[in-house]
């Protein structure tokens, strides 16, 4: 099968559909296109998202399943509860979205690299800058440990990344956009594919067809576009460790 081409020239283009995505790799769609606020942003809308390593074309994929995490159902461990009760971290929400950024792209062990690439870098900045891409920050005694990016679309997260100097800090992080999330009456969260560490949190994977038919309903919605503040009281280490209502 040939993989159809996106023209960067033409951000217009439409993406094939996403049932026509290979299932090997699992979900992979088209190659080529840019990394321009409408074509990324048309992409989120279809459920498709870029994810290619340095010396590659832009490569967008759509898998089935895909994994989403709804607001009201994370899961908090015990442990992690109790490290919310003692207040040992700080969470901000668009404070420093270059600096997770790049804390995002680090290598994550010797000899790993990136699929955040300069470019991707400077691709989510923009549409941080546009009021589309967001981060939810977690401190401790004002140092940056632990975070996460992703763009809104209507009433739709797309996770990105996270990263964490600390440990369970990006969960934290996750934690505090989970809460402010159902607050704002956000619909999901977009994980994209399996990781045991979004499992262990509450996230399943879903057919992608249900997952497009949320996007259908819930991406049209008005969102929160521009910078986001956590509400005050949403800090309070008993407000974060409270169960789900």
């Amino acid at each position: 099968m040939t993989l159809p081409w996106l023209d960067p020239r033409n951000d217009d283009q439409p993406f094939p559909s996403p049932d026509r995505a290979l299932s090997e790799p699992d979900g992979l769609l088209a190659a080529g296109g840019s990394l321009n606020p409408s074509r990324l942003l048309r992409a989120y809308r279809q459920g498709i998202f870029p994810w290619y390593s340095p010396g590659q074309p832009i490569l967008w994929w759509s898998p089935d399943p895909r994994l989403i995490l709804f607001p009201e159902a994370i899961s908090i461990s015990r442990s992690l509860a109790k490290i919310l009760r003692k207040g040992r971290f700080t969470v901000t929400a668009d404070t420093d979205f270059e600096a997770v950024i790049v804390a995002c792209a680090a290598p994550r062990g010797p000899g790993q690299g990136t699929w955040i690439t300069p470019a991707m870098q400077r691709a989510y900045s923009r549409l941080h800058r546009l009021g589309h891409a967001h981060s939810i920050e977690t401190w401790r005694q004002g140092e940056l440990v632990g975070g996460l990016y992703g763009v809104a679309v209507g009433r739709v997260f797309y996770g990105e990344s996270m990263f964490s100097r600390a440990s369970d800090a990006s969960k934290v992080a996750l934690v505090a956009l989970a809460a402010q999330l159902r607050r704002w009456d956000f619909a999901v969260i977009d994980c994209q594919m399996h990781t045991d560490h979004l499992v262990s949190m509450g996230a399943v994977a879903v057919p992608r067809a249900v997952f497009l038919r949320l996007l259908a309903r819930y991406c049209p919605l008005s969102g929160r576009d521009g910078g986001w503040r956590l509400d005050d009281d949403l800090l309070a280490a008993n407000r974060l460790a409270a169960p789900p209502p």
